[in-house]
């Protein structure tokens, strides 16, 4: 006999009438199981009437005022959720503030694993899979069809994009557990409200928001290397791993396969010609980095790069030095330390000389 805690509610209100919070703790453990139990009782104390369980996207609709919820448990795959982001804007808005939400997915890496453990040509079956549902997704002008299609089920998102948008929408990430129930799981708090002023891109090419000659914020193009809405992980990525020996973020999530082989042969750094066409870089400079790079550079330093425009080819290139962060710094120090005498002169046999590094001595990026 089917166990009643099994037997969903026919309607939102009924089901919201129907979960007592002495019956919350099992009924997690009977839809996903005692691992899955285990992992949500690390973070919040289940059975509290403050803690809501949803187990459908309208249920949320039904939730009690803010100021009483605590916690939010959703075991509706966001697979299944149509549109992401006003899902996580609405649970914002309706947690008080410090509450936590425990989410899950089944990202792209889970669903190529399984992929690849039944079936020998994973790679054949990965590629039409890119084609068929990724593509069609990003793609601005054919994303309705594709949704009108597919009603929004069963959709390929990774694991950086649904932890971009979630920190996107007002929350800080505590943990996140990669493979639990054939799922990701993650786990953060309410600490600001959704942001909603920018236009997050899921293009092959697009802007970076960057800091140029005396602060100014230019937009750097780049052909993209990074899941989308990876730029809201930088904060989650560095508290996590730090930074690696190539002087960018250790242990990258966020950096697609084909994003590796663009970034090592330098492929990705060609749209910034554009940059330098618009007056905003030159050739040879300092990198263009974020605000939160920025802070992480002596103040000396710092001074010292705002007063130059940044440039599509960094010093240690040009110098053959090594390419982590305090190898990086150190080239630009010595690079904006040079006399500006005969710059341009300068400046042109820097191109030749990291050109000859890149071809001949075959200097590779990271």
């Amino acid at each position: 006999m089917q166990n009643s805690l099994l037997q969903y509610p026919a309607s939102p209100l009924e089901w919201k009438s129907n979960i007592r919070k002495e019956t919350k703790r099992d009924f997690i453990s009977e839809t996903h199981g005692d691992e899955v139990l285990a992992f949500v009782d690390q973070f919040i104390v289940t059975n509290k009437a403050t803690t809501r369980i949803l187990l459908k996207p309208k249920d949320l609709d039904l939730i009690m005022p803010k100021t009483q919820v605590e916690a939010v448990v959703n075991l509706h795959s966001f697979n299944n959720i149509r549109d992401i982001d006003s899902y996580f804007e609405q649970v914002n808005n309706v947690m008080q503030e410090n509450a936590v939400f425990i989410g899950h997915i089944r990202t792209n890496k889970l669903r190529h694993e399984t992929r690849k453990n039944r079936r020998g040509l994973s790679q054949v079956a990965k590629f039409l899979d890119f084609i068929a549902h990724r593509i069609p997704s990003k793609v601005s002008f054919l994303k309705p069809l594709y949704l009108q299609l597919t009603k929004g089920k069963n959709q390929r998102i990774s694991k950086a994009e649904i932890c971009g948008r979630f920190v996107r929408s007002g929350f800080t990430i505590l943990s996140i557990e990669e493979n639990l129930d054939g799922n990701m799981f993650f786990v953060g708090t309410k600490t600001g409200t959704p942001i909603r002023s920018d236009k997050p891109s899921s293009g092959l090419l697009y802007k970076m928001p960057r800091m140029g000659k005396n602060g100014k914020m230019i937009g750097v193009y780049k052909f993209r290397t990074m899941h989308a809405y990876s730029e809201y992980l930088q904060d989650y990525v560095l508290k996590e791993n730090g930074y690696g020996p190539n002087g960018k973020p250790a242990n990258d999530f966020r950096v697609t396969s084909w994003g590796k082989f663009m970034r090592k042969f330098w492929i990705d750094e060609l749209p910034q010609l554009l940059n330098v066409l618009k007056g905003e870089m030159k050739l040879v400079g300092v990198r263009p980095v974020s605000k939160r790079y920025f802070q992480d550079i002596p103040k000396e330093l710092q001074e010292l790069r705002l007063s130059r425009k940044p440039g599509c080819i960094p010093p240690y290139v040009a110098f053959d030095m090594e390419g982590s962060k305090e190898g990086a710094l150190a080239s630009e120090e010595r690079y904006l330390r040079l006399s500006d005498k005969y710059a341009t002169l300068r400046d042109i046999r820097l191109v030749f000389q990291a050109i000859n590094n890149i071809v001949i001595r075959r200097k590779r990026s990271a």
